[in-house]
Order: C-alpha cells, then structure tokens, then sequence
C-alpha cells in the first residue's frame, strides 16, 4: 500500500517548480525530482517547512523558498503563520525566570539585485532575452547581447593598467548559483531558477508592475516579439539548404544565424556568403556511424551528427603564421628569456604564454581582430596541425620513469593535432645514468617513431633547437599564408566526438584531391587538450588504470571496454569475494586462496589471450589486482 504524503501543500510546490526546471532543461531539475521524491516518500506533517531539512534532497535554499511560498499562502488565504522550529522549541521550554532584553530583531537576507548597468546586471537581461531556448548562449552571444545594457567594455578593460572587464562579473554570477555552464570547448550559459527570479524582479523594476511577466526584452525599450528577436538562433542547430524545406520559418532561420553573426538586421542576409557549405558523401554515413556507435553518449545540446555542418572559410592573406612558446621553457632559473630573445634575432618573435600541450605550436593570428567574432567563435588565432614537445635527455628518462611520457603522448593522440614534432635534446649525462637508462631511452624512441607515428628530431644542445624552430616557423609560414583555412564551428565540436569528425573529415576530403586542412580556434584547442577541462569519466578511468605501473595506454583501453566505469570495475571483483565456505578452518583458507587466485588473474582471463601491447600477463594483471581488488588473498 503506498504511503500518502503528509505535506501535500509543499509536495504540489515542489512537483510546480521540478516541471518548470525541466522545461528549461534547467539542472535544477534533478535536485527538484530528488526532493520532491523524498517529500512524497514522507508520511509525516511538517508544522514548518524548516522541519523539511531532515529528507534528503531538501537543503536550506530550498526549504527558504518554501517558507517563502508559504508566508504568500497564508497572506492570501487569511491563515496564521507557522512559527519556525526554534523559536516554538524555546517558548515550550518555559524559562521565563532570567529577564532578557527586547529580540532582537532577526537581520532580514535581502535578494540579489545587481547595480544599473553594471556587468551582472547586463548579463542577466542577456541571458533571460530568449525565454525558449534550453540549450543557452555562447560567450560572444552574451556580451553582444549584454553589452546595450552595460555602461562598461566586456571586452576592454576600464583601467589600462587593470586585466578586469565587465565579462570578469560572470564569475561572481557563477558564485553565487545564478548562472550556470556547461559544454566543452563551447561554453553555454544560462540562467538558474535562482537567476530568472534576479531576471524578473529586474525586469518588474524596468518595466513597471504592468510588465513584469515580460521577460523577452531585447535592448531599452525594444520589445521582444520584432524583427531582431526573431532572428535570435542557438547557433548549435544544424540547418542544411541542401535538405531542409523552404519555408519562410527556415528561411528565417537560416537568415537567423547570418544577420546574428555579422550584426547585420537584414533578413535576406545569407551563410552562405560567410561559410561554405561542406557536406561529407553518403559513402562515408556508415562510417560516421559506427564511429559513434563506439564513442560515449554525449550530452544534450551537442551535435549528435557529422553528416553535414558549415565551416568558416578564412581567406589567405587575412592572417599571419606565428609560433606560440611555452612560458615554461627557459634556458635557466636566471635566464628565462633566452629563447625568445634568440629567436628574435633570427627574425621570429614568438607569443609566450602558458600552453595546455606541447613546448611550441604554431596558430595563425588574424590581422582583423575581430574576423572569428563575427563568426560566433572566440579570440582570433587558430591552431595549425603542428606541434613540438621538448625533451631534454634527462627529462626524458624523468618521464619515463614516473610514467608521464606516455600520458603526455596520450593527450597528443586526444589532440587531433595530425604533425607532432618530439625534439630531443642529447645533453651530456653521467655513465652511469646513461648506462642503466640506455634501453628504456631508445625504446621510448623508437615506439615514438613507429608506434605513434610521430617525428623524432635529435639535436645537441638547446640553440640547434632555436635554430629548428626558427627555420620550421619560416617553413610554415611559406606553407599556410597563401592557401585558405576551413575552420570547424566550436559549436560542433565536443571532446567525444572531435577525433571521430577529424577522422572523417580527413578520409573523405584529402589532401592529395582538396587543399584543405580543418582547424579549430585555439580557445577551443586549450579546452579540449586541458588536463581537467575535458575530462569524461572514461577518461579519469584510463588514467586510474594507467597509474598501476606495468599498464599502458593500449591495455588500459582493453580493460576499459570490458568495464566501461571504476564503479563496475570494482563491482566485478567484489563479486568474485563472496560465498566462504561453512565448515572448518581449512575449509574456509582453502576458498580464500581461490578467491584471491580468481581476482588476480581476472584480468589476465579477458586481456592474456590477445596479442601486440594490449596484451596483459598474469604479473602485471595480479598488480591491478593489488589495487581494485584490494588484495584478496
């Protein structure tokens, strides 16, 4: 028999709020649908919705809007109010012997109102303008939409000597719950159930109480139902003219995105004219598929097809080939500048900044700043597929001790990036070290070279390795300046399905037939290759495996597509530890023995028979075992 709720009042509030969250696609909704579980699971009755704290999924801002929601009750309905739980708990305890001074007054929490036309302010009428849209905006769609209602610069600082611009007020707003994001590279924002009431009560102070519903309010006084907010579009929809029926609701549509991007109020404005349109062959569907049949699930709101999609054409001339270089490497402590300084003798004047991947890679810088912006994406460099990783002898034998030479050659792998340079520097060791690393160095070498494809050059000292950079930089330069850039859309790229769209994109439009290289903006090049930006649980479990020394990338993927989480990884030995046997002593040691005998060659008994690196032995299988299986034996 189900147990009947005892707050049925707060129950139907709840269920009110957990359907208006998951109409937005709010994240929200998850802690409503929890809380509104355990509040009909509950068969008692709360005097105070305080008293809710206790159920699981109810924690203090939640139970303060239930008061609040609460106190508006009974105002409309003539009923008294409930005393909190503390204050009835010290009336009934009666000590009135001890005179006390008059309450205090309890200090009253006032809500969050941004000041006029300051940053948060502006990026709260930005973000609630299109009311509909689940999916939320990007950072340039933000600020273009903000920056009306804000009398700072969200891209130029107000102070010269200051890094700080109206955009740096998005972090409070992320502090403080009223905004939210989410998706890698392509950062969306929307606003929290927190964030709409902030949006509305700003909203009832700018229009009066007569509009204080109107929530799609685009610029002073503009209302939202005209021209220019009809073209607003998530620039995550895919629309294709090929296919898509000609309709006036497409054709706005499509007009959308063209007039969005260019800041043009035209309707007839066409994408075409600043994309073209690639469509991969059909040939290549089935392998477009199966590649995602095999890749994780991505979340909603990512492009879920590489059929078609439309890249930014950058035309030659427009940029300039430049070499960034890693703020880290430095000749010495005391000398930090030394490569810069001698590259720029050698007519090269690197950008030195802190680098995600790689020692040095190569992007090319657009001469009008703002060319990608009016394409909907970030900054103004794109990543070239060029990427050099500097390695000292001495550094090399460090990682490959301490196991971060394959992880950094795993990122490399992630990256996309199809030319990966390692440049190894032969300093002068000692005899002994040189002797006990030999092997392990020139191992390392040759499975750089063969098994990763990758290009090993060996020089002798750092300035050979100046020299190198400096003649590639001209090398390039030569090579990209004069041919276009196809720039892939941040929007349609996501950490699970970059590799797979880079692999069909280059199967079916090569080199040898069409002079095309994909590229994506370096913003979106940092987030995909960042250690914790873009990490996916799959990939948290791989290098959970990897840190048992023995186990390789290529054996870790093994075992991470017979247990695709850490969670059923463990699982699976747990279940080989139950059942001891009822008897004597002996009886009970003999079945330990076997059950640690099974965890330790659990993974020997799916990984032993293959053959190449993927294979796993009894030894090193008994060491993961060690680990996951805490022992056993």
């Amino acid at each position: 028999m189900p147990v009947e709720c005892g707050n049925p009042l707060l129950l139907e509030w709840i269920k009110e709020w957990y359907d208006a969250a998951r109409e937005r696609n709010s994240k929200g909704a998850t802690t409503y649908k929890m809380a509104y579980d355990s509040m009909r699971a509950c068969p008692l009755a709360f005097s105070h919705p305080l008293e809710a704290q206790q159920l699981h999924g109810l924690g203090p801002k939640l139970c303060e809007r239930l008061t609040e929601k609460l106190k508006l009750h009974c105002a409309e309905n003539g009923l008294p109010m409930p005393e909190p739980p503390h204050t009835a708990r010290k009336r009934q305890s009666g000590d009135v012997s001890i005179e006390q001074g008059p309450p205090k007054k309890p200090r009253k929490t006032k809500p969050y109102v941004p000041s006029l036309h300051s940053g948060p302010y502006a990026l709260i009428l930005a973000l609630s303008i299109p009311e509909e849209s689940s999916n939320g905006l990007s950072k340039s769609q933000t600020i273009e939409l903000a920056q009306p209602h804000c009398d700072s610069s969200f891209t130029a600082p107000s102070d010269p000597t200051k890094f700080y611009t109206a955009w740096s007020s998005m972090k409070t707003l992320l502090e403080k719950d009223l905004v939210y994001e989410r998706g890698r590279p392509s950062r969306k924002y929307a606003l929290t159930e927190e964030g709409w009431e902030v949006a509305k009560r700003i909203q009832t102070t700018r229009g009066g109480p007569g509009k204080s519903d109107d929530m799609t309010k685009h610029g002073k006084g503009k209302p939202a139902s005209g021209p220019d907010f009809d073209q607003f579009v998530n620039l995550e929809d895919d629309f294709d003219i090929d296919q898509a029926p000609v309709s006036k609701r497409n054709l706005a549509a499509i007009s959308s995105a063209s007039s969005h991007l260019h800041k043009s109020h035209s309707r007839s404005a066409s994408p075409v004219n600043s994309r073209s349109h690639l469509s991969i062959p059909n040939t290549s569907q089935a392998h477009v598929s199966h590649t995602l049949a095999s890749t994780e699930s991505h979340p909603s709101g990512q492009q879920s097809s590489l059929d078609s999609f439309q890249p930014i054409r950058v035309p030659p001339g427009t940029f300039t080939v430049e070499l960034l270089l890693d703020n880290r490497e430095v000749r010495a402590k005391t000398d930090r500048d030394y490569i810069q300084d001698e590259l720029t003798k050698r007519g090269v004047q690197p950008i030195v900044r802190s680098l995600e991947l790689g020692d040095a890679l190569w992007v090319a810088k657009c001469k009008d700043p703002s060319f990608l912006a009016r394409h909907g994406e970030e900054g103004d460099e794109i990543v070239l597929d060029w990427i050099v990783e500097r390695k000292r002898l001495d550094d090399l034998v460090g990682s490959i001790k301490d196991g971060r030479f394959h992880e950094q050659k795993f990122r490399l792998r992630k990256s996309g990036v199809k030319n990966v340079i390692y440049i190894i520097e032969e300093i002068s060791m000692s005899q002994e070290t040189i002797s006990k690393y030999q092997e392990a160095v020139e191992t390392a070498i040759s499975s750089t070279q063969v098994v990763n494809g990758y290009f090993v050059k060996k020089t002798q000292k750092l300035d050979d390795t100046i020299r190198y950079l400096a003649r590639m930089t001209m090398m390039l330069k030569s090579l990209y300046e004069s041919k276009p850039l196809t720039l892939i859309p941040s929007s349609h790229l996501h950490p699970t399905t970059y590799l797979p769209l880079l692999s069909t994109l280059h199967s079916t439009h090569p080199f040898s037939i069409t002079p095309t290289t994909f590229n994506i903006t370096y913003p979106s090049f940092s987030s995909l290759a960042s250690k914790s930006d873009s990490l996916t649980l799959r990939d948290v479990f791989l290098k959970m495996l990897m840190c048992t020394r023995g186990i390789t990338g290529d054996k870790a993927l093994e075992i991470q597509k017979h247990w695709s989480t850490p969670r059923a990884f463990v699982e699976a030995f747990e279940e080989l530890g139950g059942g001891l046997a009822d008897g004597g002593d002996k009886d009970k040691v003999n079945n330990e023995m076997e059950i640690g005998k099974r965890k330790r060659e659990l993974v020997w008994s799916v990984a032993g028979g293959l053959v190449g690196r993927r294979k796993v032995g009894k030894a090193v299988s008994a060491k993961v075992a060690e680990v996951w299986g805490y022992g056993g034996s």
